[in-house]
């Protein structure tokens, strides 16, 4: 009888800890995050995030469904998404960049509709196609990924979930906290042309990602 790493207790803590030390890491989505609250605050944020969440479920699924085949053959069509999503959010950085802050009520600037931000989000994980390596790399570690039930497979995807979501939404509460901070139009001006520039550093970086 061949042993099975099945999902347990110990095994979910020990992923959902190996998951949020590296979700801690700052990196494009985190970037992104953290920008789109600073310029518009805990709500736009939490919808970026929701599209990054969605895009690692992507590559998630495809490592424990043995998918990572299809990714190769679908590896144009990724590039062809990293670059679409690397100039997307330049494009919102600069957009971001020039809007004009109302210092008479902060939370009530121009904002970009919640499927630009969610596709924003999306852009950045589908734009990194190594993602579903790192989930190849990671899960065998523990768990079978030959014998995962489809029980287990969600769970995993739960955790996965959770963990990152809850990582991407504290950045963003706590980019919105100081955001807070800023009431004149000169710190406004500078908050935004200071998010810009991240969202356009985080669209350059997956531009130009190996």
């Amino acid at each position: 009888m061949r042993y099975k790493k099945a999902m347990n207790l110990f095994t979910a803590i020990t992923l959902a800890g190996a998951i949020f030390i590296l979700a801690v890491i700052p990196g494009p989505g985190v970037f992104a995050t953290v920008a789109r609250s600073l310029a518009s605050g805990f709500y736009q944020a939490a919808i970026v995030a929701a599209g990054i969440v969605c895009g690692d479920l992507f590559f998630l699924l495809l490592a424990i469904y043995g998918l990572s085949a299809v990714a190769e053959l679908l590896g144009d069509f990724f590039l062809l998404v990293r670059y679409a999503g690397g100039l997307y959010l330049i494009f919102l950085g600069l957009r971001i960049w020039s809007s004009s802050p109302q210092p008479a009520d902060i939370r009530k600037v121009q904002e970009l509709s919640w499927k630009k931000n969610f596709l924003s989000g999306l852009a950045i994980t589908l734009g990194n196609p190594k993602v579903i390596l790192f989930y190849l790399s990671l899960l065998p570690t523990f768990l079978d990924l030959r014998h995962l039930s489809n029980t287990e497979a969600l769970l995993t995807a739960a955790i996965v979930s959770l963990v990152l979501g809850l990582v991407l939404l504290g950045y963003g509460y706590g980019a919105d906290r100081a955001r807070s901070l800023f009431t004149g139009a000169r710190s406004l001006k500078k908050l935004h042309r200071g998010s810009g520039a991240v969202m356009m550093a985080t669209g350059s970086l997956i531009l130009t990602k190996s």
